[in-house]
């Protein structure tokens, strides 16, 4: 009786999280602008910088569908969307968390017959929730971008990709869980979500190549488990595109070098990082701030 209570404590504060986040609409408007701004900004003055920059890359004198080539660049756009968005967007939407200790709403959760480690798990599904619905709003205007200028994904590449921003929402909303924990002001959330949404997607590979990286730096973001999240979605999302290119009679070593400038292939001090061990590098740091997560939980507790 007591667990189905704590269950029932536990949605009842996930509804009301997620309710004051969408319920104002300029929190949620905030959300998707970011990732909104990237793909308008590609649509409209960076395309032909991409498709130029995938063309380069293949044989000269061969022939390539220019959809193929237009939806290969919108994908490994979309891939960096997402990977970014799903640490982004999970450092924004968790503002409700922050606002509650500057506006002493937590003080009314202490005094009420709810356990301190419902609320904060509470603040995780919610964040995780929110971030996952802006994230899928994300992939449903991108996904009809790349209908209209080269589709070569299929049910299985969705089905991953999604799966993917899963994996990725998953580590970026642990991580926003962990570093606002210690946020209490106005001041110190806009500071954060600034430094945030201005350097992640450089450190991570997504806004430009790791190849275009000096070795030595390219090395070190390698260590980062956040450039994993970029390397498994970007497989997934390019996939359907270079099978299209090797269809089309693309040699394999061209293939290879598309895959190695833009990031399908990452390697660490020389040697390639199987998919699989991409998936296990970033969930295995997921099961690390899990347990960081909880840490901070119980202390912060145990001081009260």
């Amino acid at each position: 009786m007591f667990k189905m209570n704590e269950c029932r404590k536990l949605i009842s504060l996930v509804k009301r999280n997620t309710k004051c986040y969408f319920k104002d609409k300029i929190a949620f408007f905030m959300s998707l602008i970011t990732p909104l701004i990237l793909l308008v900004l590609f649509v409209t003055f960076l395309k032909n910088v991409y498709i130029d920059s995938f063309s380069s890359v293949l044989p000269e004198g061969g022939t390539v569908n220019k959809r193929i080539i237009e939806g290969i660049a919108g994908a490994w756009l979309m891939s960096s969307i997402l990977s970014v968005s799903s640490v982004t967007v999970a450092f924004c939407s968790n503002t409700i968390m922050v606002e509650d200790k500057i506006n002493f709403y937590v003080n009314d959760f202490k005094v009420s017959p709810v356990k301190p480690v419902t609320v904060s798990f509470a603040y995780f599904v919610s964040n995780f929730f929110v971030t996952f619905i802006v994230m899928m709003v994300v992939m449903l205007i991108g996904h009809i971008y790349l209908a209209a200028v080269g589709w070569y994904l299929n049910a299985g590449d969705v089905f991953m990709i999604i799966l993917d921003c899963i994996c990725g929402i998953l580590f970026g909303t642990l991580l926003a869980g962990i570093v606002e924990s210690f946020v209490s002001t106005q001041g110190g959330l806009s500071a954060v979500a600034t430094l945030v949404s201005s350097m992640y997607g450089f450190i991570c590979g997504a806004y430009m190549p790791l190849s275009q990286f000096s070795e030595g730096l390219r090395n070190v973001l390698c260590l980062l488990p956040g450039t994993y999240s970029v390397g498994i979605i970007r497989n997934h999302y390019m996939g359907g595109y270079i099978s299209a290119l090797e269809n089309a009679g693309i040699p394999k070593e061209a293939l290879t070098a598309i895959k190695d400038s833009f990031d399908a292939n990452l390697y660490v001090f020389g040697t390639n990082v199987p998919l699989g061990a991409m998936y296990g590098i970033l969930l295995g740091t997921c099961v690390v701030l899990v347990a960081v997560y909880i840490a901070i939980i119980m202390l912060k507790n145990k001081k009260k």
